[in-house]
């Protein structure tokens, strides 16, 4: 019986030692490859310098993009293309935008350690757990209740206690924690939605793709002056799924 129950305990310490060090591997790979993937970033930045009007991020962004495991996001059969410089669906229609965008819009927000931040669209909570590294709070809309859920149960399970996701229509904002030092947006309106605009601090900034479904979109960067009146710059082509509203 002794040696019975000495090789059981001993097999169950073998399997435990082995299952460990597939993890470790895989905790290794998944580093590579978000190194990998910040060093396409990087290039990708540099190549599109004309458009942006930049020829590097931050290094507070790059080491925010660096600090947060993006295969925690995605839908497991999506894990193995995490680390790669594309959007990937999540599902109900949706993405998690291409890491360079992620990015670039963090980068546009220019987000400082005590700023309070609006995103509009949760979607996977990546761009939101990126912002958690850079700011005070972070208040997140998805008006998808499916999606919502699992971003909040990734968002907790990496421990963030600064990142709050509410279901709801992102369109109206959520007044209740205005004004805002920054809002971003990860779906596309063809206008600015006005309650953003209200919910903005002066001096504050608003990242937001804007233009039709499956028309010609364009990233832009709007900056409320102290009149209140909005400068705009547009910085980067792109396509984002369309801002999605309530409707009665």
């Amino acid at each position: 019986m002794y040696r019975i129950l000495y090789w059981r305990r001993l097999r169950g310490a073998v399997l435990i030692a082995a299952l460990t060090a597939v993890s470790a591997d895989g905790a290794a790979d998944a580093a590579r490859e978000r190194t990998q993937m910040l060093e396409e970033i990087r290039r990708s930045v540099r190549e599109s310098a004309d458009y942006t009007g930049r020829e590097e991020l931050r290094e507070t962004t790059m080491a925010a993009m660096a600090a947060v495991p993006r295969e925690a996001f995605v839908p497991a059969g999506q894990k193995p293309m995490a680390n790669l410089n594309r959007p990937l669906p999540i599902g109900q229609g949706q993405t998690i935008s291409q890491p360079l965008i992620v990015a670039l819009m963090t980068d546009l927000l220019d987000p400082q350690p005590g700023d309070v931040v609006l995103e509009v669209g949760t979607g996977s909570g990546y761009q939101a757990a990126v912002l958690a590294q850079l700011v005070k709070q972070v208040y997140t809309v998805e008006i998808i209740p499916e999606l919502a859920a699992r971003a909040r149960a990734a968002i907790a399970s990496l421990g963030y206690d600064n990142i709050t996701v509410r279901t709801g229509d992102g369109y109206a904002g959520w007044p209740q924690h205005a004004p805002f030092d920054g809002i971003i947006v990860t779906a596309a309106p063809e206008e600015i939605p006005p309650p953003l605009v209200e919910q903005l601090k002066t001096g504050g900034k608003l990242v937001i793709p804007l233009g039709p479904v499956h028309g010609f979109q364009q990233l832009v960067l709007v900056e409320k002056r102290d009149d209140g009146t909005l400068q705009r710059r547009e910085v980067l082509p792109v396509a984002f799924v369309p801002l999605t509203r309530q409707r009665d």
